[in-house]
């Protein structure tokens, strides 16, 4: 008993001198601002710098309403001392649906992690999305990271201040044709077919609370879902991911052009955590296949061989 008290007082002492030693660093907010182009506010109680940037370069309305940035439309970045690295960054980032995309591989570029996606109203005109970010390092690496991803979203608008209807201006073939034997060798695994479109499944296993295993079938899958033409295709589909495997694999799809458009959790408590991501991309068929083969290669998941 007497080594069991030892070692959790050892542990103890060691957590809070390192939590001192977070608190006892200082950040440079006025670096912070600088980099960031913002002006933020300082919280003392939690050591906690945050810089802000309200969306009021668009009138959005929610349930026919006109919302005020400060009801929930103000992009920001809270950072504080690190525990290991100079600070952490925490932060959430209003953006249009053409905005989302070209913001995230700013981010990722930038040394940011994206951790999550989604929207928070219904009924918004024009749809927002909300992209949270975060990551550990030295401040200006941070700070840099957050206004690039602001500076890209300002680079858009410029271009166009009303967002975009759609990912391309071409076309979806109305009926599909592809050459699905094709696209199995590349994903190295055999598919469902259905009036020239393909499909392939991916699964992993879980333990939920209950001591029961999920797999494939219960949802604990990636998917790739192709239609259209071999040379003007559309995938769309999820990623089942797990946490150290989400910023690599968002990183692979992004950097072959293929859109993320959520990131967020299915279930609740299961072992090990698992994140889901859904996505969208257009191109040749063979391309798409190639950009999922090359991001499910970030992960654990295993295809099976084809039959």
């Amino acid at each position: 008993m007497k080594t069991i008290s030892s070692s959790i007082a050892v542990l103890f002492t060691a957590l809070t001198l390192a939590s001192n030693a977070a608190q006892s660093k200082k950040l440079d907010t006025a670096q912070i601002d600088e980099l960031t182009g913002l002006k933020g506010k300082f919280n003392e109680q939690e050591g906690v710098y945050k810089v802000s940037s309200p969306r009021t370069d668009l009138k959005i309305s929610v349930d026919k309403w006109e919302m005020p940035p400060f009801m929930g439309l103000t992009s920001w970045a809270a950072f504080m001392p690190g525990m290991k690295d100079g600070a952490m960054v925490m932060g959430d980032l209003v953006l249009m649906q053409d905005e989302v995309n070209p913001v995230m591989s700013a981010a990722l570029d930038a040394g940011l992690q994206v951790t999550a996606l989604h929207n928070h109203f219904f009924f918004d005109e024009p749809k927002v999305y909300f992209m949270h970010i975060g990551g550990e390092g030295d401040t200006a690496t941070l700070a840099k990271g957050v206004r690039a991803a602001l500076d890209t979203v300002k680079k858009i608008r410029a271009g166009n201040l009303q967002p975009a209807q759609s990912f391309t201006s071409s076309g979806i073939p109305a009926k599909s044709s592809l050459s699905t034997e094709a696209i199995q060798e590349i994903l190295g695994a055999k598919g469902e077919t259905k009036d020239g479109m393909f499909k392939a499944v991916f699964g992993r296993t879980i333990k939920m609370p209950c001591g029961c295993e999920a797999g494939k079938e219960m949802g604990v899958n990636t998917w790739a879902a192709f239609a259209g033409s071999d040379d003007n295709a559309v995938v769309d589909g999820d990623f089942v991911v797990l946490g150290e495997e989400l910023q690599p694999a968002l990183k692979s799809l992004r950097k072959s052009g293929i859109n993320i458009v959520a990131i967020h959790h299915h279930m609740i408590a299961e072992e090990p955590r698992m994140i889901f991501f859904h996505y969208w991309g257009r191109g040749p068929a063979k391309d798409l296949a190639s950009a999922v083969k090359t991001a499910l290669q970030t992960t654990k998941t295993m295809a099976a061989p084809p039959k």
